[in-house]
């Protein structure tokens, strides 16, 4: 057993000196980075004619 599990404290895992704009902001990062990417949109076999005639 360690000195500090003898004496009953419980451990910190925060870090000092880091603000939470950048905890935020790195949290943000890590979604964007492992959200896969949206299917692509499925393709339509009859589009709108881009010009019309004139009546």
């Amino acid at each position: 057993m360690s000195a500090t599990e003898s004496k009953g404290q419980p451990q910190r895992f925060a870090v000092a000196g880091v603000p939470m704009r950048d905890l935020l902001a790195a949290g943000e990062a890590a979604a964007l980075i492992s959200t896969p990417p949206r299917p692509p949109e499925p393709e339509f076999s009859e589009r709108a004619p881009a010009h019309r005639e004139a009546a």
